[in-house]
Order: structure tokens, then sequence, then C-alpha cells
């Protein structure tokens, strides 16, 4: 595609010049430009349910003046929408500083290529792969009673002007692949479910040895809870695995680590940069500078290029992730955090890629420390308190720890607990560190963007389990 800004019924000159005329007199602004296409195919019980193709085009128009911000959007590509967007917004004025920020740095970096996933392979192709995925599960099990098999792909292109004539380009790529199965045995039916994707082709999650490796671990899953006992209630030492069960600290710490909610103070770890927040050896990094990732970007939603930005080091809050309005009322830096769902939506601080690093403990000694705990391999759904730093996680596998071996797997197990306090509470990290498998979706303030999540083997001591059994 041409450059978005081209699309307009005016020069490039003249839209620069309303923006411009827009913005001066205010700390900041910019005008977004988007250009997307997505596309989901579900194949549930034996059949093709959904399959729906969309494109959105539009733009967002922004003044931003200390705490205040003006915001209009338009799906119309029109000098006209333009002009009446520049009048609801430019009321916007004087602000903070008095004089407009500069301009975030330029790079000339690419995390991921251009292409767009949707066309190949073809929408039949992918029906049919949908289709035998189904019959590959439902031939390798008898107890298999239902398939939910699902492709689904984005392509969007967004271009950034800000009041100074400088314009951001980037085109991002999404895919994911999901499978779950629920299988049964009598009265009895347990589900379990996998997912992969990236900001990439479909390629390599669409080989037979990868999509069967997902449907394999998806049956895993469930055949391990349909053997599962209900979970005891009470406090235990809980190892957590590596990989996905990142997503508690994403939610448990990262959202109380984003500029927002500590320049308002509403987050349990407001006012605590430079002082201990969690154990000797935890080190939390949000980084979306990781190639293909699905939290990755080039570039914000602002045009701040991507870091790897330390939060938590050793213990200590050395770092908020930042949009550029959050930022400057705090006088820090913008951190290439600044994002937003799409045009009709203002950005805000969101977190990336969000992990903590490795330690130098086996995985299997992590294990072999625990007397009698919960071995804790996926979550599912999970509620945080940001401003208590509360949390609840439920457990999609999870087993008991008895003499320091895995035994029984459970089910019902909530894990219960306080983000700082949790933190304080890890005694032990693996030398194992791992990234999702490219399936985080996270929401704030209504709107969800794609994240990625990460952690090593974790051994946390004497945390709070709601279970069924005491």
């Amino acid at each position: 595609m041409n450059s978005l800004i081209g699309q307009f019924d005016i020069s490039d000159d003249r839209i620069k010049q309303i923006v411009a005329e827009t913005i001066n007199g205010a700390d900041d602004g910019e005008l977004f430009l988007e250009y997307s296409e997505s596309e989901a195919l579900m194949f549930d019980n034996g059949r093709l349910k959904t399959a729906n193709f969309n494109t959105d085009q539009g733009f967002g128009l922004r003044a931003v003046a200390g705490e205040a911000s003006g915001y209009a959007h338009s799906s119309d590509l029109s000098e006209a929408s333009l002009l009446r967007a520049a009048d609801a917004v430019s009321t916007v004025k004087g602000g903070y500083s008095g004089t407009l920020a500069a301009a975030p740095a330029r790079t000339n970096r690419h995390l991921y290529g251009e292409e767009n996933p949707i066309p190949s392979p073809s929408f039949e192709a992918k029906a049919k792969l949908l289709q035998e995925i189904d019959a590959w599960l439902r031939a390798e099990d008898p107890r298999v009673r239902q398939v939910s098999a699902s492709l689904a792909a984005s392509w969007q292109h967004v271009e950034i002007v800000r009041a100074d004539g400088q314009m951001v380009r980037d085109i991002r790529p999404l895919v994911r692949v999901n499978v779950s199965v629920v299988v049964g045995n009598g009265d009895r039916q347990e589900s379990g479910s996998y997912g992969m994707g990236g900001r990439k082709a479909f390629g390599e999650f669409l080989v037979e040895d990868s999509w069967k490796h997902a449907a394999k671990e998806a049956l895993r899953q469930a055949l391990v809870n349909l053997e599962a006992i209900p979970a005891p209630a009470g406090t235990f030492d809980i190892v957590l695995s590596s990989g996905w069960p990142g997503v508690m600290l994403h939610e448990a710490v990262g959202h109380g680590l984003e500029g927002d909610f500590n320049r308002k103070k509403t987050s349990a770890f407001a006012g605590l940069l430079g002082q201990q927040v969690a154990a000797k050896g935890v080190t939390v990094v949000d980084d979306g500078t990781m190639p293909e990732r699905r939290g990755s970007l080039t570039v914000d939603d602002e045009g701040t290029p991507s870091a790897r930005n330390v939060l938590i080091e050793d213990g200590k809050l050395v770092g908020y992730m930042q949009d550029r309005q959050n930022a400057r009322l705090m006088g820090m830096k913008a951190t290439g955090n600044g994002r937003r769902e799409g045009y009709a939506h203002q950005p805000m601080p969101r977190m990336t890629n969000t992990y903590m690093t490795a330690g130098d403990m086996e995985p299997d000694e992590i294990i072999a420390s625990v007397k009698n705990g919960i071995y804790a391999v996926s979550f599912g759904g999970g509620q945080v308190d940001i401003t208590s730093g509360k949390f609840v996680f439920g457990c999609t596998e999870a087993y008991m720890i008895e003499n320091g071996k895995v035994t029984q797997p459970i089910k019902g197990a909530m894990l219960i607990g306080n983000g700082p306090d949790a933190m304080h509470r890890v005694s032990m990290i693996g030398n194992d560190m791992k990234l999702d498998t490219g399936i985080g979706m996270c929401g704030k303030a209504g709107q969800g963007v794609p994240v990625g999540v990460g952690q090593p083997h974790l051994r946390m001591n004497q945390m709070t389990v709601g279970g069924t059994r005491v």
C-alpha cells in the first residue's frame, strides 16, 4: 500500500499545516493514521463456525497540554474531517511546559517484516487445515468430545505525523493459532488448550510438526485435568513453571509499573523508586525490541522507538513504563510504551514483552526443595486490583508436590496474593527463562493490545491457595 497520508483529498503539505496549527501552543500531539486488515477462522464441533474478514481505516488527531488532552477521530480521510477534528482538539493549549516537546528519536531498525500474512495460505487451505486438526485429534483419542481450532491474522499500517512535520511509519503483521480440546469420561469433562503466534507470516506455525505439537499439547493438558483431583485450600510453597505463568507477573506487577498509575499515585508501587520491592535476585524487564515477538514494536503509537526497559533490578524498583505525556509530567524519559488499540483510541502506557530474567537454579532443584506444595504449570484468567496489588489467578494445569516430587494433578486451584508481597516471597529463581508461545492479549481502559510474557521456574514461599478441599 502507498502512504496513508496520500489517501487524503489534499496535499501532504496541507495536512502537515493543519496538524502544526492544531498542536502548536500545546505540549505535544500527533496525527495518527491507520489502515488495518484482519481475518479470523474458527472451526468448532466439526464445522467451520465463523469466518470474518475486516478492513478499517481512519485517523486520530491529538493535542496534549499538561494533564489534559483533546482527541478526535474519523474514518473519513478528507480535509473536511481533519478540519473538524482540528477544531475539536485545538482548544487544548497552554500546557505544562509552554513549548512543544521534542520529537521522538528516529530509528532505522526493523523488528519484523512487512508482508501481509492474510493472503497466504488461501482461505480454502486454512479451512482445510482446521478440519484436519479436528479430524486428527478425534482419531488420536476416543475420549475427545469437542475440538475448537482457530487461525487469526492481522496487518496494520500506521503513520504518525507531528507538528514539526516529522513522519514515522510502521507496518505490523500478526498471526495466532489456537487449539482447544474437551475430553470426557462418563459424566466428567475437562479441557485443555495451546496457542502460538508472532509478528510474522503463518509459515512455521502451519507445518505439520507445528500444528500437531499444538494439538498434542492441548490434548495432553485436557487428559491431565481429566485425572485431576480437587485442589486443596490453604497456605503452600508454590513453584511456577517457566513461560506462560509470567502472565501473573504481567498482571500483578506489570500494570502497577505503568507510568499513568504511578503519576496519579493509584499504583501499589507509586513513590517507591529506588526501594526494595521484590526479593534479591528478582529482575523484571519490559522489552519491545525482540524480533518477531507478539508484543514487540519497532516504534510505539506515538513514534517513539521501543526499548529494553529494566523495571525492577535485583529487587529494587528502578523504572516505570512511560508514554510521552506521563513521562513529561513525571520528569522522566518516554520509554516506547505509548500504545493504542487503533486510531479511535488515545495512547497510554502499556506493556510490550514483560518478563523476569533467569537465575541460577535448575528447575528440578527448585521442585525438589519443596516438601508440601503446588506446581503451577499454566494459568487461565485472573483479576488484579492495581491500587492494592491484590490478585487472584486460576490454574489450568497444576500438580501437588510431595517430598520434592511432582505427584497428583489438581483442578480448581486459585493463587491468591498481593503483587508487591508476592515478589518478596520469591526464594528460588530458575536458569530457564522462557517467553510464552505468542498468545498474550492485554486489556486496559477498554483497549486491547497484543503482548508477551515470560519467566523462569520460580519458588514462592507460603502463598495462599484457594481450592475445594481442606
